[in-house]
């Protein structure tokens, strides 16, 4: 025993004098590219395993392991824009639950028990049968009310979004928020911030932080699409008198903003800033909870101070 570990030692340290003696196999520039290189690769690495911990382990409900099941599901059968999700797809994530052929009374049920909790799912399958059933999505199929809607950012287009859905989604923790009112009657509308590069139309100066206030449709820039197509909503009123000023109340905001001509920044402003501002504005989100750590990782920029016209005088 004692001379087979004397043989292990002297192998190890003949092993640890040839590493340590061992010549690099490139020189000069190229060494330190490969260097370099190797560097960023850990460290980029390092964030997706941090990225991923959190995401697993972070706003994952009363039920992380059915939670991550079912994004595990959608994002297996969600499709490229222009294609519908199938009726496969909705039996297997949603028919446990609603059945194979739900009403929209039945879809409405649905959610206004999973809104109890005030944080739930909704995801490009459910939304294509919700279009399907219903036509759009609106009060009948949704309940009334103004949700804080956030999502993964990444491409729709493949190949790259048959693999950006998956990195973006658990390998991304931060998310790009935005604020959904369902009316009593008639069509949802979104108020999306962004670029305005990222927008449709003349737009000048493509880096400018600017809204749009668009109907909920495929057309929208925060519709559950293939690349996006885990969206956690989370209502903050279901107030009547609330929700059906909310239009009004957006279009202001958007007409400040558009007169700030703000410069749009990764970390703040951006999209995030406007939402938690006019949110905070309105009384539907406390300062202190908009400024929590915890949220400036997942929605950065959420809780930067406010422009001065993204709120009302």
């Amino acid at each position: 025993m004692g001379r087979a570990g004397d043989r292990a030692g002297a192998a190890g340290k003949r092993a640890l004098d040839r590493v340590r003696h061992a010549r690099h196999p490139l020189h000069g520039i190229a060494k330190w590219a490969l260097i370099g290189f190797q560097a960023l690769a850990g460290v980029f690495g390092l964030f997706c395993l941090i990225n991923l911990g959190l995401s697993l382990s972070t706003f994952r409900g009363e039920n992380p392991a059915a939670r991550t099941a079912h994004e595990l599901g959608v994002l297996w059968f969600s499709t490229p824009n222009g294609q519908s999700t199938s009726d496969r797809a909705f039996e297997v994530i949603h028919g446990g639950a609603l059945g194979a052929e739900p009403t929209a009374a039945e879809i409405r049920a649905h959610f206004e028990a999973a809104s109890e909790g005030g944080t739930f799912l909704l995801d490009q399958i459910m939304v294509d049968r919700m279009k399907k059933v219903n036509g759009q999505i609106d009060g009948r199929v949704l309940p009334s009310g103004i949700y804080v809607g956030a999502h993964a950012l990444g491409p729709d287009s493949p190949p790259l979004v048959w693999v950006t859905k998956w990195m973006a989604h658990y390998m991304l923790f931060p998310r790009h928020a935005y604020i959904l009112v369902v009316p009593e009657t008639g069509q949802a509308v979104v108020f999306s911030a962004s670029q305005s590069g990222k927008f449709p139309g003349d737009v000048g100066s493509p880096n400018r932080l600017t809204a749009r206030i668009t109907p909920y449709d495929d057309s929208a820039y925060d519709f559950p699409s293939s690349g996006e197509a885990l969206h956690e909503m989370t209502i903050v009123t279901r107030d009547p008198a609330i929700v059906a000023s909310a239009p009004a109340a957006l279009n202001a905001a958007r007409a400040r903003l558009e007169a700030l001509d703000e410069t749009y920044g990764l970390l703040a402003p951006n999209s995030n800033t406007v939402v938690g501002c006019i949110l905070e504005d309105a009384d539907l989100l406390d300062p202190e909870v908009r400024r929590s750590t915890l949220l400036a990782f997942r929605a950065p920029g959420l809780g930067a101070a406010c422009p001065d016209t993204a709120q009302g005088s």
